[in-house]
């Protein structure tokens, strides 16, 4: 039986451009889960599980409102409170799995479809370093053109970057290649300029145990880098933003726009 889940290999690139340049570019790879496969997954794969420890794993504690319960009646949920005309189709996962046990995921981005197969919405699970999540939820409209999205920055992910931003997103959802592009304005300009993009590859035990081998303790590596970057900022004087506190509600709605003219789309 086919599988939608699949695995994504490529690239993060970050950009920041005022006050001073900085830039940061690794590779890594991702996990596309579509939400109904993944016991399946868990009980072909012997490198793959689902709440317990393996060399790669998914825990559904460290997605959602982070209880444990189910994502899918979770996104549901969200999607019913944002008023989308959701039918219950399709919900893929684009993260990084636990791996040896541990991940952070700075983004993960659930494409929420409806059952004819167009896309719907999608959600981005936003997490910081301080143990925070939020989510940005925007409007698709079926569109298999790269979409263009945008929403207000409500959550503090950086203590380099206020709150005062607008972030502006240009997806291609996931086919043979994957790219999310997000770009941060505040008053004066684009800021941060952040693009992370993957090629489709089979989600298998031998594909699995290669990666362990070309991008090794990769979550590892993820968290090291953000404090590394981090000390970096620092050492050029960026200016320090305090730590506020988190929105009261644990997402917030975006907008769809178009090359040509901005505004809001009625989910």
């Amino acid at each position: 039986m086919s599988r939608h889940s699949a695995l994504y290999v490529g690239r993060v690139r970050h950009h920041r451009f005022r006050p001073k340049p900085h830039a940061l570019s690794y590779r890594v790879f991702w996990i596309l889960l579509d939400l109904d496969e993944i016991d399946r997954l868990a009980a072909d794969l012997r490198l793959f599980s689902r709440n317990r420890f393996n060399l790669y794993g998914f825990r559904d504690a460290d997605y959602g409102d982070r209880s444990g319960r189910p994502l899918r009646p979770q996104i549901a949920a969200i999607l019913a409170e944002a008023g989308f005309a959701y039918d219950d189709g399709p919900v893929r996962l684009l993260t990084m799995p636990r791996i040896l046990g541990y991940a952070f995921n700075p983004l993960s981005t659930y494409f929420c479809y409806r059952r004819d197969g167009s896309l719907c919405a999608t959600i981005y699970e936003v997490h910081n370093t301080f143990g925070e999540v939020h989510s940005y939820v925007s409007p698709a409209d079926g569109a298999n053109e790269p979409l263009r999205q945008e929403a207000g920055k409500l959550f503090h992910v950086s203590p380099f970057m206020g709150l005062k931003m607008r972030y502006g997103f240009t997806v291609v959802p996931p086919a043979e290649r994957v790219s999310i592009a997000i770009d941060g304005h505040d008053q004066d300009g684009r800021l941060i300029a952040t693009a992370l993009s993957g090629r489709r590859a089979a989600l298998n035990d031998g594909a699995l145990l290669r990666l362990l081998a070309t991008h090794p303790l990769l979550t590892l590596k993820v968290t090291a880098a953000i404090h590394w970057h981090a000390l970096r900022l620092l050492a050029k004087r960026i200016p320090w933003w305090p730590h506020p506190a988190p929105p009261q509600q644990p997402f917030s709605l975006g907008s769809a726009t178009t090359p040509h003219a901005k505004g809001s789309t009625q989910p």
